[in-house]
């Protein structure tokens, strides 16, 4: 994993462009229309990031002045107040809001990143963990946004470049068990790498080497940015590149991963 902050807020400035780009064109017909989650429209998406932008500015500020993160209790206000917004207001609120919190984070001096720690869902993490957890969920929803746009949207390259190794800690919480045993070696491009997928009672992605797989092994080989959307449940057959398979299905995995 990329250990220093600079590249993940590089690349969640680039999430940010990217999406204000897509959004400040569209219409309020094109707003409320549905995203790539299909229980959401457009703007509901938005209002998604926009809440999460209002809730990662508040732990940052938290853990910049040494205190705790905000409790859960804190968060069904702010999802209220945004999910009580019309579309409109739901899509330029959301660009402000992520603007704000984006803005800070690339504010902040050496002093400042070498200092920020906080406990959040569990794990301490510092600016590069931050702006890592910031950057899966920012870069995700921007494709569910572009992608009812336009279906040939991928996610962004230097988003992938850096998820595609922190996308075996999204699996183990992404999955829902299927119960059946598989041992498959997962192989990308761009960027290349390598993992082994078990699958059973529980769901692991290991990385591994790049040896030559075992004999009658199962194989799954797909474009790194494929990988990352078939863990966050985003790889349905309308949007999957070219892929090779020996031994393992490919929709039995997508049943495996079908979204947080």
């Amino acid at each position: 994993m990329e250990p220093s902050p600079g590249p993940w807020i590089s690349a969640l400035r680039h999430s940010h462009n990217r999406l204000r780009a897509g959004v400040e064109p569209l219409g309020p017909d094109q707003l409320t229309q549905r995203s790539y989650p299909s229980e959401w429209t457009i703007a509901q998406v938005l209002s998604h990031l926009g809440s999460q932008a209002e809730i990662f500015g508040l732990v940052l500020e938290a853990g910049l002045a040494g205190r705790e993160a905000p409790g859960r209790e804190a968060f069904p206000p702010i999802w209220d107040k945004w999910n009580a917004k019309d579309p409109q207001a739901q899509a330029t609120d959301a660009l402000r809001a992520d603007q704000a919190t984006l803005e800070r984070l690339e504010s902040m001096d050496a002093g400042e990143r070498e200092r920020l720690h906080i406990t959040l869902f569990g794990m301490d993490i510092d600016t590069t963990g931050f702006a890592r957890l910031r950057l899966g969920e920012h870069a995700v929803h921007t494709w569910d946004v572009l992608v009812a746009l336009d279906p040939a949207a991928t996610l962004a390259p230097d988003a992938v470049a850096l998820l595609i190794d922190v996308v075996d800690q999204v699996a183990g919480r992404s999955a829902k068990p299927d119960g059946q045993q598989r041992t498959v070696r997962v192989s990308t491009t761009d960027p290349e790498r390598h993992f082994i997928l078990e699958t059973g009672e529980e769901v692991t992605l290991t990385p591994s080497d790049g040896d030559a797989p075992a004999e009658g092994q199962s194989e799954l080989r797909l474009p790194a940015e494929a990988l990352i959307r078939l863990v966050y449940g985003r790889l349905d057959e309308a949007h999957t590149p070219p892929a090779e398979t020996a031994g393992v299905e490919l929709g039995e995995l997508r049943q495996i991963f079908r979204g947080f």
